[in-house]
């Protein structure tokens, strides 16, 4: 490649890529305008235009959050309310139109960042001759606070920002990305965790239709959306937590960024502290960009019927264990908690159908079966419940991540929460301390690494994950076989292997009948 830059113009104004790798990369494009003041919890505006060309050497600004998590940031990246950016790595534009994929980032819907160095696009860009865009949307309270309840005539705020931060990036993608070589007809939209949430809840949207093509979910959340008048309670906390009156609303359009931060985090752990098994801040069903609780629109058919690999790994839950974080119940005290909570709110749910789910778990007293317990809650089953409802209407591959190395093995972590990123991305080494291969194991994790982003790409170009190279067939989700892929150092298909679970659980837990 040569060492020169790419320069390409797009309707809001030039952007010049630099060389990465064997492909270009363009940071910190913006796709919409800055969010501070009196466009604070309102919906995106559109980018103003810009006249001198844009260098696009470095990510943009990371979105307001607390950086005391353990997720690794840039510490040289400022943090803004202008943070409305997408990054592009693509081949040099020209010739047939690549396919494109658009990564959503995780991060429980309050931390993250489009610029964390795992989410690099530059290997999947080089395997698969395509372009890969990631997208900065807000997080926290906000992206996720919903203060529709306290509007006024004079302060107006409105639901779902960060969702539609992340509709309004991929209309950017549909505008904008054929000038980089894409083919804006086929797009694929892929996540993990919140990420991936987030790609559930945008395939029942209304306001997304049309935007993309195709979808992959990994270890989704996909239930915790919630309804309005939670979403209220919350907001009067968030109040009393900045100290403000409703009748005072309009003073959270100047305050500091900062004290927002602030009470923002204290809501991610206060409120799943307090009932496990949801989270602080997420999604909320308005009747207008969430018309449906996710679930339930996909039980009904209302999703977009779009192709779907979705999956979760094989440990969720030890990963929370393991930070002590109160985002998942990882206690038999804690889950006992969270089936209380279950029953409590849905007086459908017969006592007895609780008492069948925990008979399921013969350890459920012990730190293994509540581990397992917490994962099905938050994450198995309700991607269970989306493929076997997605399946009627289109097709769906599933998968289980099993694989895990020796040291985290040995630590107790396996095939934990967001450890399959690097072998998506194939970026390992990306923490600031990376234990992972302390004890050996890289050979076997490259391996997995290059089927797993073969049958990404495969999927986003051809649409379907085969990897034409001798690995595994992936046989489509769909009853009465229910075939799964388990990625591990060799690829397995298993058959329902979650069919007891299935059972136990049935489809009316946590009120998606």
């Amino acid at each position: 490649m040569s060492d020169q830059t790419c320069r390409v113009q797009i309707p809001d104004g030039e952007v010049i890529g630099h060389p990465d790798g064997a492909v270009y990369s363009w940071k910190g494009i913006p796709y919409a305008a800055a969010t501070d003041g009196e466009y604070r919890f309102r919906a995106p505006r559109p980018v103003e235009p810009w006249s001198k060309p844009l260098d696009c050497r470095s990510f943009g600004a990371l979105a307001p959050q607390g950086l005391d998590n353990p997720v690794p940031m840039d510490p040289n990246l400022p943090m803004s309310e202008d943070c409305l950016s997408v990054n592009v790595w693509a081949p040099e534009p020209g010739g047939t139109p690549r396919p494109v994929m658009v990564w959503i980032h995780g991060g429980a819907y309050s931390l993250g960042s489009a610029a964390q160095t795992v989410y690099d696009g530059r290997n999947l860009a080089e395997l698969g001759d395509l372009v890969i865009v990631t997208v900065n949307y807000r997080i926290g309270a906000f992206g996720f606070l919903d203060l529709s309840s306290f509007s006024t005539e004079d302060t107006v705020f409105e639901t779902n920002v960060g969702l539609r931060d992340q509709i309004a990036a991929l209309e950017w993608v549909q505008r904008c990305i054929a000038r980089f070589g894409g083919d804006t007809s086929n797009v694929t939209v892929f996540g993990e965790s919140s990420g991936g949430a987030s790609v559930t809840t945008l395939m029942t949207s209304p306001a997304a239709e049309g935007l993309f093509q195709k979808a992959i979910v990994q270890s989704a959340p996909a239930t915790s959306v919630y309804g309005q008048d939670r979403a209220a309670l919350v907001a009067a906390r968030f109040l009393e937590l900045v100290d403000i009156t409703p009748d005072r609303v309009h003073e959270l359009k100047t305050m500091d960024f900062a004290r927002l931060v602030t009470a923002g985090d204290t809501l991610c752990y206060e409120i799943p502290t307090k009932v496990p098994g949801t989270l602080g801040l997420a999604p909320v069903v308005d009747g207008d960009i969430v018309p449906r609780y996710p679930v339930a629109a996909f039980k009904k058919g209302f999703a977009h019927r779009i192709p779907l690999i979705i999956g979760t790994n094989h440990d969720e839950a030890s990963i929370f264990r393991l930070m002590k974080s109160p985002l998942m119940p990882v206690t038999s005290e804690t889950v006992s908690e969270m089936f209380r909570a279950i029953a409590n709110d849905h007086s459908d749910l017969p006592a007895f159908r609780v008492a069948e789910i925990m008979s399921a778990y013969p350890d459920r007293s012990k730190t293994a079966g509540a581990l397992a317990m917490s994962r099905d809650a938050g994450f198995r089953m309700p991607t269970l419940w989306i493929a076997d409802a997605h399946s009627r209407y289109a097709p769906v591959w599933m998968y289980r991540f099993d694989h895990a190395t020796p040291m985290l093995k040995a630590a107790r972590i396996g095939a934990g929460h967001a450890t399959e990123l690097p072998y998506v991305f194939g970026n390992f080494g990306t923490l600031n301390r990376d234990p992972t291969f302390w004890l050996g194991g890289r050979k076997a994790a490259m391996a997995v690494s290059a089927r797993v982003m073969r049958r990404w790409v495969a999927f986003a170009r051809h649409g379907v994950p085969a990897t034409m190279d001798g690995a595994k067939h992936w046989p489509l989700y769909a009853d009465p076989t229910r075939s799964m892929l388990v990625i591990d150092a060799q690829d397995t298909v298993v058959s329902d292997p979650d069919t007891a679970l299935r059972a136990a659980w049935g489809d009316r837990v946590l009120g998606f009948s």
